[in-house]
């Protein structure tokens, strides 16, 4: 309570402020364990958490803290700014103290906020890398203390719901579809709210004043997320949510009316009131520099900004932030103007776009593909590292070119570029995760913030920006893409029937070395490409997209299990909730039928699919046979592996216009003698104490193995062996460039030897009982072709066991985005081995990244535990490039074999024409990998298809 006291005439004052009296108690908050901090800047928020008491008084305080505390935040970098963000952002959404006990005036709460965002703007124009966390930053502390009322709408429901304690019924329907598509509707259901309360909870008040509006009970039913509920208030709650709803409605009008844009644009443009009222008197100077026309822009937005037609108010929104971008990307006296102007236009785009949605309910897919490729520039100008999503930005203006002109395949290509949309949306989502939420948690728990604020702390944010959006749409036109391009709801990858029990997981890395007791189906919303699969495990159904020749596919097939990507989240959804229910699945090449079972049916199902016992296998020790080094005449099964031999024999009896790249041979046996070697004596004795704690169970010590490993010395007579060898099959030694390029091919030769103890291939072996001394690794030797496709192919089709038609995957770049776990999926298609010359497009690209590499060499593992009979070794072990590649985001829509169709006919058909070569010359079908450079098709590799 504050007060004044009263001494006859005087007026006594707490040094020119009240004085007050605090009844209230507080509240007890059960704090969890604030952890070590772990993934944060511990010593900034530890600082926050100490400075939070001054903090309380009031906003002043709280912004000049702040403003002190930026200086260390910078110097923590990322986590530092994540820091400030998240105290910003608790205090935004009320869960810390903004007044106690204190009065101040508010110019003196605005000189505090101008000195912070003064201080924000400085480093927004010196550290380009910190922006759209310093953005994010500005919208908690806003202008004049609002802040983004766009946001407000978000986070002030949830206040009213926590304060008022009606989290349920209809607060919570309104909640859902506030997040999803708030719309001017919500300023009639706000009033009729409070109408209804006013009049003393009368139910038909509320409906009048919706009904009035426009406002029917079908019209609220038929939002994406609905109104069903009626509201249902206690009298205790009265005057709470009459002064709750009434701040609220300030901020719905804020929003729905424009009016924060307006103030935004105001301060941008100039502003001066000579009438009456708290504002007159006041000037505000237009920022110079703007852009010829900018005011008419600007206007043109005001005018249209209530319109229920949204797309010509999307359309100016965005040219006014494409038109300001560079003006925010260097210093200027007012870039805090402008970058508040920036984030009210990007605050009116997602309240647009979600107005826009009821103009989407009957749209078909040119409409909907419309309005992705608008939000999605809208999330792109307000992303620091938005190379991927200008890609996919352009990626849909190709789409919808080629579906506006009717070409065939507009769908499937539509369908990659919503594949790799979704594929960037995930990685900003984790991203953001990764950044902000341990800051979250470890300062909510030191700031006794309630549990629920901490635990939903990232996904608000993600759920509050343009990404919650572009999910909606994307996920609206999924299905109609796959309905259009007869994709289905699955992709088969291995079709394989079988029964078990359902398991979830959230990644099958997790589980990738559990043993299961009874056939396991697991349902994994993660598959990376590279996992073993489980012993024990019958089937594994995923959302995730792996290549269908990635290493978990491989193994899916050779090991007779059933793997399936599904497209549909309707039945993704309930597989998931046959969680420990035991079912059956019959898949087909393009299909996945599956029922529950009973216990009893189990052994009379697996009983039909017992097979023979696999054949027993075992290795053959090989030795060091006097040579360092081989040329590819010298390959045979005494000195190296499969890998080696293959491509020794392919040479000369190829077609011509099939390269086969020059090779060499490190043999087997010369790790072994290398090792035994005086010089690696240290190394050698290392080695058996680690292999001794390995057979001992830990499995810590095959990450010790690899890298005592890459302190072996180099024998004299290898280099000079291989040397030798090497010039005299006319390829570069690394060497003649210097002592250190040298160095860098030893070291990859090296990493080939240790990827024997690579956990994959590790536990491989002992799956299969093969005595893992025995393994011997051969090294082949090959320049590396900078390629400008790669790709792998399978003379059967791996997924229908069609044998009369070819099966292949091609990637932009080097092939290692193809068979290593890299995200996305590669251009797939099919080609019938009577009709070469019409390959038939499955699917294109949606990676986004492709791997180049300078003229360098590359070291491929050739173990003697590759292509055993009843064994698929192949892929365990590492191929390791001389140089790195480097990583370059891919533009697909600027790329001929996406562009140029004759151009894409003729490339397809030369990798079948390869594939159907290289089967006839074997007589079996073939897994065969690649690359096309300037149009010329090379085999690097191939071993029969298993």
């Amino acid at each position: 309570m504050p007060f004044v006291l009263n001494a006859g005439e005087r007026w006594i004052k707490n040094n020119d402020s009240d004085f007050y009296v605090d009844f209230s108690k507080e509240e007890k908050h059960i704090q969890k364990d604030y952890g070590d901090g772990k993934g944060t800047a511990k010593n900034l928020l530890d600082k926050i958490a100490d400075l939070e008491s001054e903090a309380q008084k009031s906003f002043m305080h709280r912004f000049n803290i702040a403003a002190d505390l930026v200086d260390n935040a910078k110097n923590a970098g990322q986590l530092g700014f994540a820091g400030i963000l998240v105290w910003m952002r608790f205090m935004a959404t009320r869960q810390l103290v903004w007044n106690k006990n204190y009065n101040v005036k508010p110019r003196e709460i605005s000189k505090a906020q101008d000195r912070l965002t003064d201080v924000l703007q400085d480093l927004y124009a010196s550290s380009p890398e910190y922006r759209e966390l310093l953005r994010m930053i500005m919208s908690t502390v806003g202008r004049g203390g609002e802040g983004d009322v766009g946001q407000r709408i978000r986070d002030e429901i949830l206040v009213i719901q926590r304060k008022n304690d009606c989290k349920g019924g209809i607060m919570e329907e309104w909640h859902q579809k506030l997040h999803n598509n708030t719309s001017p509707d919500d300023v009639v259901i706000c009033q009729a709210l409070m109408d209804y309360v006013k009049s003393d909870f009368d139910m038909s008040v509320y409906w009048k004043t919706l009904n009035d509006n426009g406002i029917t009970k079908e019209r609220l039913l038929s939002y994406d997320r609905a109104i069903h509920s009626e509201p249902s208030f206690r009298r205790e709650q009265k005057d709470g949510l009459l002064r709750d709803l009434g701040h609220y409605m300030r901020t719905l009008k804020a929003v729905h009316s424009g009016a924060d844009l307006e103030s935004a644009i105001q301060n941008c443009m100039g502003y001066q009131d000579d009438g009456e009222g708290f504002m007159v008197g006041v000037q505000i100077n237009p920022v110079s520099g703007l852009p010829s026309g900018y005011p008419d822009l600007l206007r043109f937005v005001l005018e249209h900004v209530e319109e229920k037609n949204v797309e010509p108010l999307l359309e100016g929104l965005l040219e006014a932030r494409q038109e300001i971008r560079p003006l925010l990307m260097k210093s200027h006296d007012r870039l805090k103007d402008l970058l508040f102007l920036d984030l009210a236009l990007d605050s009116t785009v997602r309240t647009a776009i979600e107005r826009g949605y009821e103009q989407l309910n009957d749209a078909g897919p040119e409409k909907i593909m419309y309005f992705i490729s608008l939000v999605l520039e809208n999330l792109a100008l307000s992303s620091d590292d938005n190379e991927d999503l200008i890609y996919c930005l352009k990626g849909w203006q190709f789409a919808l070119d080629m579906c506006k002109s009717k070409k065939d395949h507009w769908a499937l290509y539509a369908k990659s570029v919503l594949d790799r949309s979704r594929l960037a949306l995930a990685s900003k989502a984790e991203r953001y995760l990764e950044i902000l939420q341990p800051s979250a948690e470890y300062l909510g728990s030191c700031l006794g913030v309630e549990q629920w604020a901490v635990t939903i702390f990232t996904e608000e944010i993600i759920r509050a920006g343009s990404a919650a959006a572009l999910s909606s749409l994307v996920n609206r036109l999924d299905p109609v893409l796959r309905q259009t391009a007869n994709l289905g709801s699955w992709q088969v990858i291995s079709p394989v029937e079988v029964v078990g029990y359902v398991i979830v997981v959230d990644e099958l890395l997790t589980v990738q070395n559990k043993t299961y007791d009874r056939p396991t189906i697991i349902v994994a919303n993660r598959v990376r490409g590279e996992e073993e699969i489980p012993d024990g495990a019958v089937a594994v159904l995923t959302p995730d997209m792996p290549d269908v020749l990635s290493h978990v596919s491989v193994r899916a097939r050779n090991g007779k299990i059933c793997f399936a990507t599904c497209f549909d989240s309707g039945i993704l959804s309930d597989l998931q909730g046959k969680d420990g229910k035991l079912l059956s699945l019959q898949p087909t090449s393009a299909d996945v039928v599956y029922k529950e079972v009973n216990d009893s049916e189990l052994s009379i199902l697996s009983s039909d699919n017992i097979e023979d016992a696999p054949p027993s296998i075992s290795l053959v020790k090989k030795q060091f046979a006097g040579r360092y080094a081989i040329s590819s005449e010298e390959f045979t099964s005494d000195l190296v592996g499969a890998k080696s031999r293959n491509i020794g024999y392919l040479k000369g009896k190829v077609p011509s216009w099939v390269g086969i790249p020059t090779s060499v041979a490190l043999p087997f046996g010369v790790f072994e003698k290398v090792i035994s070697e005086k010089a690696n004596q240290t190394v050698n004795e290392k080695l058996l104490v680690l292999k001794k704690t390995l057979d001992g169970g830990d499995q810590g010590a095959l990450k010790e193995i690899r890298e005592t490993l890459l302190g072996l010395v180099a024998p004299a007579e290898l280099v000079e062996e291989l040397k030798s060898t090497v010039k005299s099959s006319d390829m570069p030694w690394p060497g003649d460039e210097g002592e250190q390029r040298w160095e860098q091919a030893w070291e990859a030769i090296k990493k080939v030897w240790a990827s024997k103890w690579n956990e994959r291939a590790y536990f491989s072996t002992r799956k299969v009982k093969l005595d893992h001394d025995y393994l011997c690794m051969a090294v082949l030797v090959q320049e590396v072709i900078n390629a400008d496709y790669a790709f792998v192919i399978h003379t059967t089709n791996p997924s229908s066991g069609d044998s009369s038609e070819i099966y292949a995957e091609v990637v932009k770049g080097l092939g290692e985005t193809l068979v290593g776990a890299y995200p996305g999926r590669s251009l797939s298609f099919i080609c019938k081995k009577d009709n070469l010359d019409s390959p038939l497009v499955l699917g294109y690209p949606s990676k986004p990244i492709g791997l180049f590499i300078r003229r360098s060499i590359i070291f491929r593992s050739d173990s003697n535990g590759e292509d055993l009979e009843g064994y698929a070794g192949a892929g365990l072990y590492d191929s390791v490039p001389m140089d790195e590649e480097d990583k370059v985001v891919l533009d697909y829509t600027t790329d001929p074999l996406i562009t140029d169709e004759s151009f894409r006919k003729k490339i397809l058909s030369d990798i079948a024409r390869a594939g159907d070569a290289i089967e006839k010359l074997y007589g079996t079908a073939q897994d065969i990998e690649g690359v096309i450079r300037d149009g010329k098709l090379y085999v690097v590799q191939t071993r029969p298809q298993v």
